[in-house]
């Protein structure tokens, strides 16, 4: 008999936007790595698929894809809500041989059963809690910690980097310049065809660095970690730390303390910090995000409809993918700004939240027309030799059907 893995996402979903507009759950950036990569390696047993929404699941660029293991009456299934965190919690659940259902916060945050009685509910996508819920499984309660909110990410992604790093084997394959500074190196890893440039500095004295194949640390460029460098993504001046930038980002400036999913643009000096940032969003020279109030009081931010106390007072952007911000955009903290949003009115605070394809000039907020939407977004992706394909602008255009029904 063996043991497969299911990872899942529930209806708290949208409590996660505007990261999860076109994008599900697992894979969202978050450590080292994602959600999805997180859970295989804390359980360790081949993966037989993910249940999401459809459209983002198919829109998910650099999706895993299953261990190929094929399933047979008997084997035992684990499933588990991605939005939930590897921790003691689980150890103690799979202590258990019968089929159970693990509550916590009153959220599925998994299930034990066989896979005779999961099959019927695969490729159901954003239905597979309810099936879960409609099994009849001993319930059983569980302490998960989960990422309910996207200051969430924030708060703990410093903890879940350095946790990630911590076994890292320190290895120099890469192109290093002699004049490089690498502080305590044995906490650094540079995997082959990486390239740190002349008086670049990788600082691992706060945490352990990883710099992914391809890619580049340009000269006058400080890495401070715990810091996780995606492939192909270069840093081309600044200072970035305590960050997870995923693969093919171009970043300059100040980057403290946040999340790249990945294919973003930075290329200017200006301040993002405590920030989680979407695929494939530009930021204009000078763009500064505030995380930190005058009076240092606890942030507020639009999610889940409606503006919540975060309860934490350093927290920056939440952007969604294709956002656009022109030069000296001003973003304030706790902004949250959907998917396909391009926002001219720099050198003023931009609202703290616009609704997707919003079209904000500094003044008044209008619908950004969709097909001129897709064009930009066209030309951009081939900026990374990649392609709008089908299911993105399938996605893509939900996301704006969705944007303009509440509008209305």
């Amino acid at each position: 008999m063996s043991r497969l893995l299911i990872l899942f996402e529930d209806g708290h979903w949208s409590d996660l936007r505007p990261l999860t507009e076109v994008l599900p759950v697992p894979a969202l950036a978050f450590g080292a790595s994602s959600l999805g990569e997180r859970w295989r390696r804390a359980l360790g047993v081949p993966l037989l698929g993910f249940q999401a929404r459809p459209y983002a699941l198919a829109a998910w660029r650099d999706a895993p894809t299953s261990d190929g293991t094929r399933a047979v009456p008997g084997d035992d299934v684990v499933a588990i809500n991605a939005a939930a965190l590897p921790g003691p919690w689980l150890g103690r659940a799979l202590e258990g041989r019968s089929p159970a259902l693990w509550i916590s916060a009153d959220r599925i945050a998994g299930a034990r059963l066989r896979y005779e009685q999961v099959a019927p509910g695969l490729g159901g996508g954003d239905g597979f809690e309810r099936f879960l819920r409609e099994r009849g499984l001993p319930e059983e309660r569980v302490e998960a910690s989960w990422l309910h909110w996207p200051w969430d990410f924030v708060e703990r992604n410093p903890a879940a980097l350095a946790e990630d790093l911590a076994g890292l084997r320190s290895e120099a394959l890469g192109e290093v310049h002699p004049t490089a500074a690498i502080l305590e190196p044995e906490r650094v890893r540079i995997e082959t065809g990486t390239r740190v440039d002349a008086y670049a500095v990788l600082d691992a004295r706060g945490g352990p660095i990883h710099l992914r194949e391809g890619a580049v640390v340009h000269s006058h460029t400080i890495v401070s970690g715990p810091c996780a460098v995606g492939p192909r993504t270069e840093l081309l001046g600044g200072f970035i730390g305590n960050s997870t930038l995923g693969p093919d980002c171009r970043i300059a400036g100040e980057v403290d303390a946040c999340i790249w999913q990945g294919y973003a643009n930075k290329r200017h000096h200006g301040f993002v910090g405590h920030s989680v940032v979407g695929e494939w969003v530009n930021l204009g020279a000078l763009t500064t995000t505030s995380d930190l109030k005058n009076n240092y009081g606890q942030v507020r931010v639009w999610a889940g409809g409606r503006e919540i106390d975060s309860g934490i007072s350093k927290v920056g952007s939440f952007l969604g993918a294709h956002v656009k911000t022109g030069i000296g955009s001003l973003l304030p903290t706790g902004a949250s700004i959907g998917t396909g949003s391009n926002l001219v009115g720099g050198a003023r605070f931009a609202p703290r939240h616009l609704p997707p394809f919003s079209w904000w000039d500094g003044e008044k907020t209008l619908e950004h027309r969709l097909e001129k939407f897709l064009e930009t977004a066209q030309a951009a992706m081939s900026r990374r030799r990649q392609t709008l394909g089908p299911a993105d602008h399938a996605a893509l255009r939900r996301v704006f059907d969705a944007a303009r029904h509440e509008r209305t």
